[in-house]
């Protein structure tokens, strides 16, 4: 995710600096003659914006307050968007901290996978105050389209915990409603061309059911991460409290194909686990 939304930002004539804790995936970037930092403070130190996009919670509060991390850098000009896709008490947590050393900060996860990345498509999901928005909306509109005011801090990572919530459901039934209608002798293209013709059509089934049919489970968005994002989802529902019966059980059918070793997987993959228990082939 954030190469593609990286080179935008260099498409659109930001003045670009990149940093990644593995060296190899800056090679691009420095071959094209862009900045390479060799430490988050480092990068921080030489930029206005601080754009981070990183796997979960630990890996963002790592980045933020290691060794010559992004705090050690931080003046009171710089503004620290964080865009991983986090719990909401490591957002909050997340905001503090970079409060309390001076510098400013917004909740924008994306929403959108690798293609959207490349296309400078995500959904961007911003969170904080409206000036602070208005500062850095240039930037997020290099790689979002469009950029959605969410709220205060915090509401950002609600928005993005809610749609992956509904996208981990909508997933999980569709795996189960194909592996249902195979072992009933229906065969995958015509049940993908019903859904695609009839009021459940949606770019999802559409894309996850083209992937299905060709046996394609190259990571969009993998088994682990889906299965995360339903996990936080569920994590601050509990606070609340919201009963989430369905979003508990997509969270079981992910970890499910977690375990039968699909976690690497793209979410598609969450049909393998179903169609192995049931002895069936969905390919086409």
């Amino acid at each position: 995710m954030g190469a593609p939304m990286a080179w935008n930002l260099d498409d659109a004539g930001f003045d670009l600096v990149v940093y990644n804790r593995t060296t190899e995936r800056e090679r691009p970037f420095a071959q094209a003659g862009i900045s390479v930092a060799d430490s988050p403070k480092h990068l921080t130190e030489r930029v206005d914006v601080v754009c981070l996009i990183v796997s979960d919670g630990d890996a963002v509060a790592e980045v933020l307050e290691r060794k010559h991390g992004v705090l050690a850098g931080l003046d009171d000009e710089t503004t620290v968007v964080q865009m991983s896709t986090i719990g909401h008490d490591q957002t909050m947590a997340a905001a503090d901290i970079v409060d309390d050393n001076g510098g400013r900060f917004l909740d924008c996860p994306v929403s959108g996978t690798v293609g959207p990345a490349r296309e400078g498509t995500l959904v961007g999901l911003a969170g904080g105050d409206d000036a602070v928005i208005d500062d850095v909306e240039p930037i997020l509109d290099a790689m979002c389209d469009p950029v959605v005011r969410c709220g205060a801090v915090g509401h950002g990572t609600s928005m993005k915990l809610f749609i992956n919530a509904l996208l981990g459901n909508a997933m999980g039934a569709f795996a189960e409603a194909l592996t249902f209608g195979a072992n009933n002798g229906l065969a995958t293209e015509d049940m993908l061309t019903v859904v695609e013709n009839g009021a459940l059509d949606s770019p999802l089934f559409t894309a996850k059911g083209q992937q299905i049919g060709h046996d394609d489970y190259d990571a969009r968005f993998p088994v682990d991460y889906q299965f995360k994002d339903l996990d936080l989802a569920l994590e601050l529902a509990g606070e609340e409290p919201t009963p989430m019966h369905l979003t508990a059980a997509a969270r079981e059918l992910f970890n499910g194909a977690r375990a039968a070793g699909h976690g690497d997987q793209d979410m598609a993959a969450v049909v393998k686990h179903l169609a192995t228990a049931t002895d069936v082939d969905l390919t086409n």
